[in-house]
C-alpha cells in the first residue's frame, strides 16, 4: 500500500469510527455490502462465485473500484464443488437449485424435531454428531449409524468404522476438506485486496447474532421455534441459554480486538413480524444483549443488521453500549430512530434497496438527502442499504455514494 492509499485507508477508518463513536466525521460514512453486485456491474454470472473464483474476484474488486464505498462488508462463500461433495441440504446455490445468474437460498427446516430437546439439551455433541450432520449434509449420512458418543470411553465403534460406506464417507471428507480450505485461502485474498487498494473491510473470522435465531434458523425452524414458545417455553429457554453460552465462551476465546473491528450480525427473527414485545423480552432480547456485551467487552464493535420492523423495540436497543455498536436498520422510522438512539446508538442503513432498483438518479438523490437531513444530524450515522443490493442498477447505486460523498458533508 503506497502513502496515498494507505492515506485514504485511514481517512475512511476514522470517518467510520467517528461515526460510531458518536463524533461528527468530516461527511457521512459509507458501508456497503456489494454480495451478488458485481455480476449485474460486470456482466457476469453469480454461478462465478461458486465456481470460478478469479473471474468473481475480479469483477468485485472493479465493482469495489467503481463504487468507492469507504467500507465494503465482504461475506465469503464455500465452494460449491465443496457443497456438492458434502450434498449439502440446507444451502440451493447458483447453479444448484437456483438459477446460475440469482441469489442463494438458505433451505430451512425442523433439522431438530420437537421431540428431541432433552437429547440436544444433555449431550448437544451427541446430538450434533449423529442427528444433526447426517441431516443438513447428505454426504455424512453413515454418522446416523455410530453409537451415542458416550459411548465411546472403553472401546471404538470398530464395526462401524470398517464398513465401506464409512471409509467412503472419511476418504470423501478428506478430499473435500482440502479443496475447502483451498478455497477459503483465495477467498481470503479478496479482503487482503481490497485493503490494499485502501478500502476499508477489516471482518473478524467469527461473528455473532442472537441465540434464539441459531435454534429458529438451524434448528427448528421457523414454524418449529414459533410454536416452541408456546407448546415447551422452558425447553426453548434452556436451548438459547446453552446456545448463549456456547457463544459466550467462544468470544471469550478469541484474542482481544486491537483495533476498529466490526463483527456482523445478521438478525432475523426478533422483529415485529414475527414475536410480540413480551416473547421478544423473554425469549430474544436478553440473550442477544449479552453476546453484543461480550463483543463490545472484548474490544469490537457489534454490527447488528436488525432485518424487518424494530419500530416497537427501539427503546430496548438503546441499552446498547454507547458509542460501541452500529444498529443497521431495515425498516424503520428513521427520525423515530434518531430521536431515541441519538447520541447513544450509531445508526446506519434504510435506503430502500427498491427505489435503486426502479427509481430515477432524482429519486436516489431526494432518499439520501431526506435520510442525511434525519439521521445525520451531529454525526452517528452511516449511509447504507435496508437490505441485498444484488438487482440494484449500478447508475442508481453510484448515485447514492457520489450524492452522500456531496451532500453528507458537516
Amino acid at each position: 500500500m503506497d502513502a496515498s492509499t494507505e492515506q485514504a485507508f485511514r481517512e475512511r477508518e476514522k470517518r467510520l469510527m467517528d461515526a460510531v463513536a458518536l463524533r461528527t466525521p468530516d461527511r457521512v460514512p459509507i458501508s456497503l455490502g456489494l454480495n451478488y453486485q458485481p455480476a449485474k456491474f460486470a456482466g457476469t454470472t453469480t454461478w462465478a462465485a461458486y465456481y470460478d473464483w478469479p473471474t468473481w474476484k475480479q469483477a468485485y474488486i472493479d465493482a469495489a473500484k467503481y463504487y468507492a464505498p469507504d467500507r465494503l462488508l465482504v461475506v465469503p462463500n464455500q465452494s460449491g464443488n465443496v457443497l456438492e461433495a458434502l450434498d449439502a441440504k440446507q444451502l440451493r446455490w447458483p447453479g444448484h437449485g437456483v438459477s446460475r445468474y440469482h441469489t442463494h437460498q438458505f433451505v430451512e427446516g425442523e433439522y431438530m424435531k420437537a421431540d428431541e430437546y432433552d437429547l440436544f439439551l444433555s449431550d448437544p455433541s451427541d446430538f450434533f454428531v449423529r442427528f444433526y450432520l447426517p441431516r443438513i449434509y447428505g454426504a455424512l449420512a453413515p454418522l446416523e449409524k455410530l453409537p451415542p458418543l458416550n459411548t465411546l470411553m472403553m472401546f471404538l465403534p470398530f464395526n462401524n468404522l470398517a464398513t465401506p460406506e464409512f471409509a467412503d464417507m472419511l476418504e470423501n471428507l478428506t478430499r473435500t476438506a482440502r479443496e475447502a480450505v483451498q478455497w477459503q485461502s483465495e477467498t481470503a485474498s479478496l479482503t487482503r485486496e481490497l485493503t490494499e487498494l485502501g478500502f476499508f473491510c477489516r471482518q473478524p473470522l467469527f461473528g455473532g447474532g442472537a441465540p434464539f435465531d441459531a435454534i429458529s434458523d438451524f434448528l427448528r425452524g421457523m414454524r418449529g421455534a414459533m410454536l416452541d414458545m408456546y407448546r415447551c417455553p422452558e425447553k426453548l429457554t434452556q436451548a438459547i441459554e446453552m446456545m448463549c453460552d456456547l457463544q459466550l465462551d467462544r468470544i471469550s476465546k478469541a484474542p482481544k480486538a486491537t483495533e476498529f473491528s466490526p463483527v456482523f450480525m445478521a438478525l432475523h427473527r426478533g422483529s415485529h413480524g414475527f414475536m410480540n414485545l413480551k416473547q421478544f423480552e423473554t425469549f430474544y432480547w436478553p440473550y442477544l444483549l449479552k453476546v453484543i456485551d461480550a463483543l463490545v467487552d472484548s474490544g469490537y464493535t457489534p454490527d447488528v443488521f436488525f432485518e424487518g420492523d424494530y419500530n416497537s423495540r427501539l427503546e430496548y436497543l438503546a441499552e446498547m453500549p454507547s458509542g460501541k455498536v452500529i444498529a443497521r436498520f431495515d425498516q424503520i422510522d428513521m427520525a423515530k430512530a434518531k430521536q431515541i438512539l441519538g447520541g447513544k446508538i450509531c445508526i446506519s442503513g434504510n435506503f430502500p434497496v427498491s427505489v435503486l432498483q426502479v427509481g430515477t438518479p432524482d429519486d436516489v438523490k431526494n432518499l439520501c438527502r431526506k435520510l442525511i437531513d434525519t439521521a445525520g444530524k451531529d454525526g452517528g450515522y452511516i449511509m447504507g442499504p435496508a437490505s441485498a443490493l444484488d438487482e440494484v442498477k449500478p447508475e442508481n447505486l453510484k448515485t447514492m455514494i457520489d450524492f452522500t460523498k456531496e451532500y453528507g458533508k458537516y
